[in-house]
């Protein structure tokens, strides 16, 4: 019997982090064939050419896709979704993938799932119903959900979502999320070690810091990065920085770290791309996460480190009680109250809501088992009452 071919199409270093453990398991199943496709900002220098990662931990890239146009505008994105879904039809037509697995809300992983539906290829997607009223990856997801056959969740809350966009209970599956079997299963690095790769150091304060467009936000991006800075500076903090992604304003807000981190190259540090071994081991030893990035959502609580979540962007998404929510403004006290006593001690007995560590074993056994078809039918709920 043939195996199952499984095509993971993935963009982004922190979407690739998470799709680790799952690839691992389908690499190690008797039942399935990994096919890998790299595009977007992975082989992207300006972002770290993140492509050599997945190379250095033991996959074969079967294609790489260049689609990522140089230029910090709506535009550009649109255009760089264009040309992955053009050039991703001539890997599916090549390599004949009998499900594809998508991860996720980014604009390119939107090409993927259009491409494959039009080449009627059946699509298993992750991270499915959730809420994200700041950034345009909330229309995206709930796009490519329509789109998909299979739909992995993160909690029961969000599968109540997509049983609610019409789709069928017995193709949705809460699985929990994959980025929590990387905390579980991974040996994360000394402090001492991470901090002698990074050739900087955490001092006796320190926070992680990711902050990526807001993408359905009108405000002056150069603006608030000066107030977030003021804001840093003055909670003294030493602060590691990593990159943006590649959505409109994403280079600017790059643009901007590098000038601040140059300023205090001891107290600041600015990584293009930390990976998932030394992210988590970042996340570990710091005393705070700040920015506006999912992982400070769904990732953070199994450390129980507080959160201070700036803006919209991560608005609606489910949260564990370790998280300040906060506008720009008062960034500042937001920082002081997850450093006090009080909320770091609250954060301690806390549970992840987002699962236990089992998410990848979860969706490789419903990849290896599982009917696949196209053909979906609308489930009206109302009809059901």
């Amino acid at each position: 019997m043939s195996k199952r071919k499984v095509c993971v199409v993935t963009g982004t270093r922190a979407e690739y982090g998470l799709f680790y453990p799952i690839l691992k398991k389908i690499q190690a199943s008797p039942a399935l064939e990994l096919q890998l496709i790299a595009t977007t900002m992975h082989l992207s220098e300006e972002f770290g050419l993140t492509y050599k990662q997945i190379e250095e931990d033991g996959f074969v890239i079967d294609d790489k896709i260049e689609n990522l146009i140089a230029s910090d505008s709506s535009a550009a994105v649109a255009k760089s979704a264009a040309l992955a879904t053009l050039l991703l039809s001539d890997s599916f037509k090549r390599l004949k993938p009998d499900v594809l697995l998508l991860l996720g809300d980014r604009f390119e992983t939107h090409a993927a799932a259009t491409t494959a539906m039009l080449m009627n290829i059946p699509i298993a997607h992750i991270h499915g119903g959730e809420i994200t009223e700041g950034a345009v990856d909330e229309q995206i997801r709930h796009a490519i959900t329509k789109m998909s056959y299979w739909h992995f969740t993160a909690t029961e809350v969000y599968k109540e979502r997509i049983l609610q966009m019409g789709e069928a209970s017995e193709r949705v599956f809460c699985c929990g999320a994959p980025g929590i079997d990387n905390i579980v299963n991974l040996k994360l690095l000394e402090k001492e070690e991470l901090e002698d790769d990074l050739n900087w150091k955490f001092g006796s304060k320190s926070a992680l810091f990711t902050y990526h467009p807001v993408t359905l936000d009108n405000s002056n991006v150069s603006n608030d990065m000066e107030k977030i800075f003021n804001a840093l500076a003055a909670s003294n903090l030493n602060v590691l920085f990593t990159y943006a992604n590649a959505d409109d304003n994403g280079r600017l807000i790059n643009q901007l770290i590098e000038r601040f981190c140059h300023s205090n190259p001891v107290k600041y540090r600015v990584e293009k791309s930390l990976g998932q071994l030394r992210y988590l081991s970042a996340m570990n030893y710091v005393d705070v996460l700040i920015g506006n990035t999912s992982s400070g959502i769904i990732e953070a609580a199994s450390f129980h480190k507080p959160v201070v979540n700036i803006g919209t962007r991560q608005k609606g998404r489910l949260q564990s009680g370790n998280v300040i929510d906060c506008d720009i403004k008062s960034l500042g006290s937001a920082i002081t109250k997850a450093l006090s006593r009080d909320f770091t001690c609250k954060c301690n007995p806390i549970e992840n809501i987002y699962g236990d560590g089992n998410a990848a074993a979860c969706i490789v056994d419903i990849l290896e088992r599982e009917p696949l078809g196209v053909i979906k039918k609308f489930v009206d709920r109302k009809s059901e009452r």
